[in-house]
């Protein structure tokens, strides 16, 4: 397993947070998303075999998201 924090703009709410969160719990090896929407990150455990970092940064874009490795 790895982990990494990737930075996300565009949360205003509680409700982004749970569409990123969402999103990425949703794909293939993620094991954990962790979304801080202070922060405006999101730290997430991973399986590197089944998914990679940018597949996890589509995905919070594909959400409507800004995504960059922290």
């Amino acid at each position: 397993m790895e982990t990494t924090v990737l930075k996300v703009g565009g949360m205003s709410c509680q409700g982004c947070v749970k569409s990123v969160t969402n999103v990425l719990q949703a794909l293939p090896g993620v094991t954990t998303a962790e979304v801080s929407l202070e922060r405006g990150e999101a730290r997430v455990e991973f399986d590197p075999a089944r998914v990679d970092l940018a597949a996890l940064k589509v995905a919070v874009e594909g959400a409507g998201f800004e995504a960059a490795a922290a």
